[in-house]
């Protein structure tokens, strides 16, 4: 028996060496050398201290910031340890009141708003997580924030311009703006 158990045992710790530190450390290393950005989570400072991250939403509600996606993440919003969607399907009374309330909060920062809103306004990411709107989206709150701000819609529409990515390599993914970035510059316009 001890026959097929020690080499069993030492494929598993050697394994566990090889899959489980070799490689994560490779990894690690090769990362930082080559993206050290990317490598330690895309942070975002600002007057010295890390505020946050470019891949991770941050919860904004006050009427003279962009407001991101919903966040479906637990016990509060874009908590990244508990990253997931929320897997309620469109008959799901949570999901349509959790939408009708964001509705309801939009109408009521913004009552002359008459545009459609745009989806991702109202609905979380895969994730819960999403750092990033449509441009849609931010041209919807574009002149809010302009009226709250005391500038121009103008100036608004120039600042989501500005903050707009485009399509990665041209062809994957949609136009997005990151809201932390966005609201970071519209703090910087003071």
């Amino acid at each position: 028996m001890s026959n097929v158990f020690k080499p069993a045992l030492l494929i598993l710790l050697l394994l566990s060496l090889i899959t489980g530190l070799a490689y994560p450390a490779l990894v690690t290393l090769v990362s930082m050398a080559t993206m050290p950005e990317q490598a330690s989570g895309s942070k975002i400072t600002h007057d010295g201290k890390i505020i946050g991250s470019k891949l991770i939403g941050q919860q904004f509600s006050d009427p003279k910031y962009f407001w991101g996606r919903l966040s479906a993440t637990g016990p509060y919003a874009y908590n990244g340890a508990v990253s997931s969607g929320s897997n309620l399907g469109p008959l799901n009374t949570v999901l349509t009141d959790n939408i009708n309330a964001r509705i309801y909060a939009l109408l009521a920062v913004d009552p002359d708003n008459t545009a459609p809103i745009p989806v991702d306004l109202v609905t979380a990411s895969g994730s819960g997580l999403d750092p990033h709107i449509s441009p849609a989206a931010a041209a919807y709150q574009a002149a809010r924030v302009a009226r709250v701000r005391g500038t121009t819609q103008a100036s608004m529409d120039a600042l989501v311009a500005e903050h707009t990515e485009g399509r990665q390599l041209g062809i994957f993914g949609e136009p997005r703006v990151n809201v932390l970035q966005l609201n970071l510059a519209l703090d910087a316009l003071r």
